[in-house]
């Protein structure tokens, strides 16, 4: 760790070379090359951190003239043209950075993950070995390694990467680390384990928002309804602009049965945001209560308020009007979404609509929705 003194006459260093840069009349012959070719860096690092690029190179290209054999050069360079996307040129700068330091960790995780992008596995392996042998701590390199190894297909290998990257990483890294490993664990099938990763991950304090509204998801399918109605409200809390958290936290409410506490969920998920599906959530507490004032007014609001984008909008609002004796408003509604391109091979939406088509006698929506469903490839499907 540099000490005070030393990082004052660094900056001290820099400051001259930038003020003799900016035109002091100082001649430039009489200034050290070195202290000139640290205000080029500080000058080539700051125009980088702006999205500058291209007075970033020639800042640093100053350095090179000045001073080539700074360490810190190709490393600087490398991170631009990473950000630029040119990998054949920040491979050859950051395998220069290597060679330059070779004991500087991160030289060896931009490479390796240089190397991945490029998908030259062994290559991008060699590479990030190093870089966690020098540095157990280098999240990025871990992350990479974890990336590297889902492209062998070793998903709990990847995890197990993804998670010592998460322990390691600071703010914000580190539960969207530990989101990616899940995520990967549900693209197999893999429930329990994504529960066991989550609650370990909570256990040593890792959290956001969106880390505790999937807690409380593989919590519920779990059936542990007390822990995911926590997490859930847990999420809310720490995000107030998101209106879904209140609303999963009352729908666990309902299955607990308490349902004023859902009630009172769901009044807050509408104070963040008026949405067509919590006035339906409402509406079915009203037919609980037997409240027909209550259950009319969230029903007119639920249709007022009912855009048609999503799914789950037009599905709830479907199954409340046939709840209420409306089917044939209900099956309009589902006829509508089932007919739409990016439905048609949702085989769920197209055997729930030609059920209620077949119990309505509607024979062109029953066949229509049918030849759908069939067209899925649905083994042993039998038409409603």
């Amino acid at each position: 760790m540099t000490s005070d003194c030393g990082r004052q006459r660094w900056w001290g260093a820099a400051a001259i070379a930038l003020v003799c840069l900016a035109g002091c009349k100082r001649p430039e012959d009489q200034v050290d090359p070195k202290v000139r070719a640290d205000g080029y860096y500080l000058a080539g690092t700051s125009a980088f951190l702006k999205g500058d690029f291209a007075e970033a190179h020639k800042a640093f290209e100053e350095v090179r003239k000045l001073n080539p054999g700074d360490p810190r050069l190709p490393a600087a360079e490398g991170e631009v043209y990473l950000s630029e996307m040119k990998l054949p040129e920040a491979i050859a700068s950051f395998e220069d950075a290597t060679k330059r330091d070779p004991k500087r960790s991160t030289n060896w995780s931009r490479l390796g993950y240089l190397y991945l992008l490029k998908n030259e596995p062994a290559k991008a392996k060699v590479a990030l070995e190093k870089a966690i042998a020098l540095n157990p701590k280098d999240f990025n390199a871990h992350e990479a390694m974890g990336d590297l190894t889902l492209k062998a297909n070793d998903v709990d290998g990847a995890v197990t990467q993804y998670v010592l990257a998460a322990e390691v990483a600071q703010g914000t890294d580190r539960a969207e680390l530990v989101l990616k490993a899940t995520g990967e664990l549900m693209k197999v099938n893999k429930a329990q384990r994504a529960l066991e990763v989550l609650e370990d991950a909570v256990k040593k304090g890792i959290e956001s928002p969106a880390l505790w509204s999937e807690y409380g998801d593989r919590l519920v399918t779990a059936e542990r309804l007390p822990e995911a109605l926590a997490a859930y409200e847990k999420a809310a809390k720490g995000d107030p602009k998101d209106p879904t958290l209140w609303e999963l936290a009352g729908e666990v409410r309902l299955k607990l049965g308490q349902a004023a506490e859902a009630e009172a969920a769901f009044r807050q998920s509408l104070a963040v945001e008026d949405r067509s599906v919590v006035h339906v959530a409402l509406a079915r507490l009203c037919q609980q209560k037997k409240d027909e004032a209550c259950l009319k007014k969230e029903l007119d609001l639920a249709l007022e308020k009912a855009s048609g984008e999503e799914l789950r909008e037009t599905t709830d609002l479907s199954d409340l009007l046939a709840s209420l004796g409306r089917k044939k408003d209900a099956l309009t509604l589902l006829r509508a979404v089932s007919e739409e391109p990016e439905q048609k091979g949702n085989f769920e939406l197209q055997v729930k609509t030609a059920r209620l088509a077949r119990e309505l006698k509607d024979e062109v929506t029953l066949k229509a929705a049918c030849t759908r469903a069939l067209a899925g490839g649905q083994a042993g499907l039998r038409c409603p």
